[in-house]
């Protein structure tokens, strides 16, 4: 099964990543990495912090001739800022300036600092940060490409910030290339916009805005994940992944939260036959699982973020070291950071499909794979 490990903080010396079970011969191209890890800076509303950050991984073990070797593939991507930090973080440093302790609510800051008996929660800040997604982005790039290998895409583009919403998504052609055209990440210009107005408005005033991404995997045969036990159905895979990006506080499949409210006969996508007698479906509601499997038709997950916990207003607090009330630090941080969640929740699910495919199909080789996936029937 491929699985993943990271290391790495905010402004430590580098982020750190492994992917292990890559099965070899997988074509791994490092400008495609980069090329998403760039994605993950775009977005109206991100910090200053994405001005002195490149974001180019190198790739230190596991390929050979851009092929992998099967052995675990370890990626390193330098963090520009650590200059500025390097008597602060890191093993070798001497310094105690920076101290955090007017902990931020909504933030890891307090039960971090708790749970590890820390009186400065800057070690807590510092791996908590959503900084170390750009590690899950680049490592999600080489699971998208492994997924290419077998004819799925994954994608993602932005239907809320703050009260605004966009209309419902009816064309799935081309996501990506669409979304990164736009500020926000957003597929209706309307609404798009609005969202643009919505993040200045917040920015002016000190705030942050959340809001949801919508994930769209297209290609995915009938009947991945399982049923027969419940670490392997692929929507809690799915769920848990995209549940586990910072600031996600709520995960949808299909029309999860909508069709809450309905009867079942408007929520069960109804099975017809085709003309060429397969079982089809004229409507995806289910956002293509059923029964923790993949049922054929393009895999539809929301993500919703809450407001990134970092205000130049500091919320009401408690500072750790004087037991005093307080203001909440101000750190660098986002007013919006939706649009770049997107990003960061395709590789996260990318990495979940990577792994349910490979628990389901091994293989030592990519041929292996592709050829055994290929025997898999697929049921619309």
């Amino acid at each position: 099964m491929i699985e993943i490990v990271t290391a790495g903080e905010s402004h430590g010396k580098m982020l750190v990543g492994i992917i292990s079970n890559v099965p070899a011969g997988l074509t791994v191209d490092g400008e495609f990495i980069n090329s998403e890890l760039k994605r993950r800076m775009l977005g109206l509303g991100r910090s200053a912090r994405m001005q002195i950050e490149d974001d180019c991984a190198e790739i230190v073990a596991g390929v050979r001739a851009h092929k992998s070797t099967g052995s675990p593939i370890a990626l390193l991507i330098k963090n520009n800022d650590y200059q500025s930090w390097q008597n602060t973080i890191g093993a070798d440093a001497t310094g105690t300036d920076r101290k955090l302790t007017a902990v931020r609510p909504g933030h890891a800051d307090l039960s971090g600092a708790v749970k590890y008996r820390f009186s400065d929660a800057r070690n807590v800040a510092e791996r908590a940060s959503a900084r170390n997604t750009a590690m899950l982005v680049a490592l999600g790039a080489i699971a998208k490409q492994y997924l290419a290998e077998l004819g799925i895409t994954v994608a993602s583009h932005t239907v809320a910030i703050g009260i605004v919403k966009a209309k419902a998504c009816t064309d799935y052609t081309d996501v990506n290339t669409r979304a990164d055209a736009d500020k926000v990440r957003c597929l209706d210009a309307a609404a798009s916009e609005k969202m643009v107005g919505e993040i200045r408005i917040a920015a002016l005033s000190g705030d942050t805005l959340g809001g949801a991404s919508e994930i769209v995997v297209k290609g995915v045969k009938s009947g991945v994940g399982s049923y027969t036990a419940l670490n392997k159905r692929l929507d809690g895979i799915i769920m848990s992944a995209v549940g586990s990006v910072p600031s996600v506080k709520a995960v949808e499949i299909g029309d999860g939260i909508d069709g809450a409210s309905l009867y079942g006969s408007a929520v069960h996508d109804e099975i017809y036959l085709s003309n060429s007698g397969k079982a089809e479906r004229r409507t995806n509601r289910a956002g293509g699982i059923e029964g923790g499997m993949s049922n054929g038709q393009d895999i539809i997950i929301r993500a919703y973020f809450k407001p990134i916990p970092t205000l130049k207003n500091g919320l009401n607090t408690v500072d750790i070291s004087t037991h005093k009330q307080a203001k909440a630090a101000s750190e660098r941080a986002d007013v919006c950071a939706v649009p770049a969640g997107g990003v960061v929740c395709e590789a996260a699910v990318a990495l979940a499909l990577a792994s349910a495919l490979s628990d389901m199909l091994g293989g030592d080789t990519v041929e292996e794979v592709k050829r055994r996936y290929e025997q898999k029937e697929s049921a619309v």
